[in-house]
C-alpha cells in the first residue's frame, strides 16, 4: 500500500550505485525486474546473449535449401520445425493492428508508446528493445522515452488515460470494468478504443511468444534502429547515456514489491491474481455475462457473417466475431487465424479447451470462460471434471501438469515462466508440442483481453 501511495504522490529513487550489473540468471526463477532506466538498458543489452529455451534438430541438406537465410535464425527454425502452416507464434487475434491507412486511425508512434508500456509491464525485454528502437526512429528523444516509465506529466490527458489503461489491460485483465471504457471515451471514439484494444492484445501476445520461447535479441538491436551510425562498423548497443534526472528514477509501470524490512522496492518478478472463486460464484458470474450489455458497439449479423471462413458454423455469429468485424479487412484475418488456432495443429482439442479454461479463469474473462466451458462439455467433460481444473491438478499426469503450469504462468505474466518450467515440459511432451502450446497461449491471452475489455455478452 505504501508503494501504491508513493506512485500517486511522488517519484521514487534508488541510489545510482545500486544499479544492477548483468549476472548469470538462475533457471528456476523469473527474470528480475529492472528498477531504473540504466538497469533496463543493461537488460536490453543482455537479451543479445540469451540462451534459447527450445532445442532444435540438426539441419539436413534439404532443410538448408528450404530455409535459406532463415536457417541461421532461432525463431525461423522454431516455426519451420514445430509450427503448423508456418505460424508466427501470435495466433488468433494475437497480432498488432496495422498502420494508419489500413483501417487504423491512431498515430503509429502513439501505438508504439502503448507497446512500450505493455512491454515494461510484462518485463519483456526482447520486445522492449524493439520499441525503444522504433521510438528513436520516429524521432523521439531519450528523455521522452524515459518519461514513459511513469513520469507522465509531459503527456496529454488523453495519452495518460491510454497509458494507464494499457498497464491495467496488460497486468490486471481481471479488473477491467465499465469505468475503464467510459474513461477512455472522454478522449477517444469507440473505434479508436477498439483499435487500442486490438493493438495491445497483439502486443501482449507477441510478448508471450518471445518470452515463452526464449528468443534472443538480434545483435543489431532487432532491426528497428533509426539513422545509420556515422561509423558503418559501429556496434549496436542499448547502453546509451541517460540524463542525470532519470538515472535513479524507479519505474511506475512495472509491477513491484516492497521489501518488508527496508521498505524499498525489490526486483522480484510477481503476478498477483485473486484466489479462484468457488463453483457457485463462477456460475453466477457466467449468468451476469449472459445478461450484460457490451461496452463497445458490435457489427450486425449480416456484416459479421461476411468476414467468417466458409466452413464457419451456421446460425448466429458470436459476439467476438461481430466485434472484430468493426474492421472488416483485419477482422477477417483475425477471425480466420483464431479459428485456425483452435482447430489446427498437433495439440489435442481437449488440451486446448482445458488450457482455455485455466487461462480465462485466471483472467476473470467471463466471456472466454463461458466459451471454454461449452467446448469442454462438447468434448464430453462433466461439470466436476471442468471445475477440477481450478484445483491443484494432482490427479493429472506429469505431462498434463507441466503443460498446465506452462500455460498458466505464461498467460499470467510472460516472465513468471522460468527456464526450468519450459525444460520440464519439453522433457515430457517434446519441443513441438511445447512450441505449439506457447503459441496457443498467446492466442488465449489475447482473446481474454479483447473480449473482457469489450464486455461481450456470453451467448446462451
Amino acid at each position: 500500500m505504501r508503494f501504491a501511495l508513493a506512485l500517486l504522490t511522488g517519484l521514487i529513487f534508488v541510489p545510482f550505485d545500486s544499479v544492477f550489473a548483468a549476472d548469470p540468471k538462475p533457471t528456476d526463477a523469473p527474470l528480475p525486474i529492472p528498477l531504473t532506466r540504466p538497469e533496463m538498458k543493461q537488460y536490453l543489452e543482455d537479451m543479445k546473449l540469451r540462451k534459447p529455451r527450445i532445442p532444435l534438430p540438426e539441419l539436413t541438406e534439404e532443410d538448408k535449401k528450404k530455409l535459406g537465410d532463415r536457417g541461421q535464425g532461432y525463431e525461423g527454425r522454431l516455426r519451420y520445425h514445430y509450427m503448423p502452416n508456418s505460424g508466427d507464434g501470435r495466433g488468433g487475434s494475437g497480432f498488432s493492428f496495422g498502420p494508419a491507412g489500413t483501417e487504423a486511425t491512431l498515430d503509429n508512434t502513439f501505438k508504439v508508446q502503448l507497446f512500450w508500456i505493455v512491454c515494461r509491464t510484462n518485463n519483456c525485454q526482447y520486445c522492449q528493445g524493439h520499441q525503444e528502437s522504433k521510438l528513436l526512429r520516429a524521432g523521439q528523444k531519450e528523455d521522452e522515452i524515459a518519461a514513459l516509465d511513469g513520469d507522465w506529466k509531459s503527456f496529454t490527458e488523453a495519452q495518460q488515460a491510454a497509458f494507464a489503461f494499457a498497464r491495467k489491460f496488460t497486468y490486471e485483465p481481471n479488473r477491467l470494468n465499465d469505468a475503464d471504457i467510459d474513461g477512455l471515451r472522454k478522449h477517444y471514439k469507440d473505434a479508436e478504443i477498439l483499435e487500442m484494444i486490438l493493438s495491445m492484445a497483439g502486443n501482449n501476445a507477441i510478448n508471450r511468444w518471445k518470452e515463452g520461447a526464449g528468443v534472443p535479441q538480434s545483435q543489431g538491436g532487432g532491426g528497428f534502429g533509426g539513422k545509420e551510425p556515422a561509423d558503418p562498423t559501429a556496434k549496436h548497443t542499448y547502453l546509451t547515456p541517460t540524463a542525470e534526472k532519470n538515472k535513479t528514477l524507479v519505474t511506475k509501470v512495472a509491477p513491484l514489491t516492497i521489501d518488508a524490512k527496508t521498505g524499498e522496492p525489490t526486483r522480484q518478478t510477481i503476478c498477483r491474481r485473486p484466489e479462484l472463486e468457488p463453483r457457485d460464484v463462477v456460475e453466477k458470474e457466467l449468468e451476469k455475462a449472459r445478461a450484460r450489455k457490451p461496452r463497445l458497439p458490435l457489427v450486425d449479423q449480416d456484416k459479421a457473417r461476411a468476414i467468417v471462413p466458409d466452413d464457419f458454423p451456421k446460425g448466429d455469429v458470436p459476439q467476438w466475431v461481430r466485434l472484430l468485424a468493426t474492421f472488416p479487412v483485419q477482422g477477417k484475418a483475425r477471425v480466420a487465424s483464431q479459428v485456425s488456432a483452435d482447430e489446427k495443429g498437433d495439440l489435442k482439442p481437449l488440451l486446448k479447451a482445458q488450457v482455455s479454461w485455466i487461462i480465462a479463469r485466471q483472467d476473470r474473462a467471463w466471456y472466454a470462460t463461458g466459451q471454454a466451458k461449452k467446448r469442454l462439455i462438447a468434448l464430453g467433460q462433466s461439470e466436476d471434471q471442468i471445475y477440477k481444473l481450478d484445483g491443484e491438478w494432482k490427479d493429472y499426469t506429469p505431462a498434463e501438469r507441466a503443460q498446465f503450469t506452462l500455460a498458466k504462468k505464461l498467460a499470467a505474466s510472460p516472465v513468471v515462466l522460468t527456464d526450468d518450467d519450459v525444460a520440464a515440459a519439453v522433457k515430457l511432451v517434446g519441443p513441438r508440442d511445447v512450441v505449439q502450446l506457447i503459441s496457443y497461449v498467446t492466442t488465449r491471452a489475447s482473446f481474454d483481453r479483447i473480449t473482457e475489455s469489450a464486455g461481450l455478452q456470453l451467448e446462451k
